[in-house]
């Protein structure tokens, strides 16, 4: 992708400005001018600081996180990539004065009306292959038309599973997905261009096909039923047992000899899956607050605009002139670290600022940044995986 997570998530704000929008179930879609003038001046201003030597590491008091507690040998000894406090608190001075609402999602084109199964089974099928697409040599994003309307990213991956779904193809099951074929997948995913990464998602539905079918008749909503209602519960959380029985939602790194534990996907699903559904009571989670940004491609570009993190010049400049940056790489391993630690910051600072009966939870700040920044042309990193 351009790596996106679904886009009609969360209701729009406006950038730097306290006036925001209150629908429930607006596209992410919407670029502000403003915002990103203002947070290319910061950025800019970000590149003459990352040289300069880092303060003592503040820690955000959030506890009880695997994610955020395995970042500090990251933080603590990155050498191009690095993070500033005093930015947070500058941002957060205004950005804690917007609405920042907790979001409600609706999956889109009516899948799982009525029906908190679907619901989950939907989307946690399609998060399972939620990455990659723009195509990583022509920067051709994957675009497809359904129902009257042009769908592009992630968008893109929905309508394509609701046509599917449309034409009997049994996407939701795991004993389907265990057992899909290369033509059937290009069917289902036909489009302007072949989808990005197709032959690694094929292998990603076939394994998590397996595992559905093996332990849970087929369905993911039947493996959350079976989890403990808390993201992570010694083993038994939704976060701790996605990640130990799909290897895909695996997602770690090595740095300087420590397993680094970043959880994009998995986190976003449940995420997701809770967004949907906590309103009418489906779906509880009881520790959603130990829920960390969703370290992609998007929110770390955002943070740069806003001046928060900045990038040494080798850094910047492989980013700028389109050079991939391996999987695992000290590089990528520094920029999703201080994505998810800088979130936790500013996400703390603005709850410094709110009243009592206002405080926000990470996700959110995720999504206020994701929502602003989603369509700037401003260049972020790019890693050729399927774990974002």
């Amino acid at each position: 992708m351009q790596i996106d997570s679904c886009s009609f998530l969360f209701p729009e704000s406006e950038a730097n400005s306290l006036r925001t929008v209150s629908g429930k179930t607006q596209t992410r879609r919407q670029f502000l001018q403003a915002a990103a003038a203002v947070g290319a001046m910061a950025a800019a201003s970000g590149k003459l600081r990352a040289g300069s030597p880092a303060p003592a590491v503040r820690w955000p008091k959030l506890k009880g996180s695997p994610v955020l507690d395995s970042l500090h040998p990251v933080i603590e000894r990155s050498r191009d990539v690095h993070t500033h406090v005093e930015k947070i608190v500058e941002v957060a001075g205004w950005m804690a004065y917007e609405e920042l609402p907790m979001p409600e999602y609706q999956i889109p084109f009516g899948v799982g009306q009525g029906s908190a199964d679907d619901v989950l089974d939907f989307i946690l099928t399609a998060d399972s292959v939620d990455t990659a697409f723009t195509d990583f040599s022509t920067h051709v994003k994957f675009q497809v038309d359904y129902a009257g309307r042009h769908w592009s990213d992630s968008d893109a991956l929905f309508a394509c599973m609701k046509r599917a779904m449309d034409d009997g193809f049994s996407i939701l099951d795991g004993k389907f997905l265990a057992r899909l074929t290369r033509p059937q997948l290009e069917r289902i995913f036909s489009g302007n261009i072949e989808m990005p990464m197709l032959d690694e998602k094929l292998q990603v539905w076939r394994q998590v096909g397996s595992v559905l079918a093996e332990k849970y008749d087929g369905r993911f909503h039947n493996f959350v039923k079976s989890c403990s209602p808390r993201l992570y519960d010694n083993g038994a959380g939704l976060i701790d047992r996605l990640v130990k029985e799909f290897p895909r939602f695996d997602d770690v790194s090595p740095y300087d000899g420590q397993t680094i534990k970043i959880y994009k996907l998995p986190q976003l699903g449940i995420w997701l899956a809770y967004s949907s559904l906590r309103k009418g009571g489906q779906l509880a989670v009881e520790d959603i607050d130990k829920m960390t940004a969703f370290a992609d491609y998007i929110v770390p570009v955002a943070l740069r605009l806003l001046g928060i993190t900045s990038y040494s010049p080798k850094l910047e400049h492989a980013i700028n002139s389109y050079r991939m940056i391996p999987r695992d790489s000290r590089w990528e391993v520094e920029i999703r670290a201080h994505c998810i630690y800088a979130t936790a910051l500013l996400t703390e600072e603005i709850n410094n600022i709110r009243p009592k009966d206002r405080q926000i939870i990470i996700p959110q700040i995720d999504a206020r940044l994701w929502t602003h920044y989603h369509t700037t042309h401003w260049p972020h990193h790019l890693t050729k995986t399927i774990m974002y």
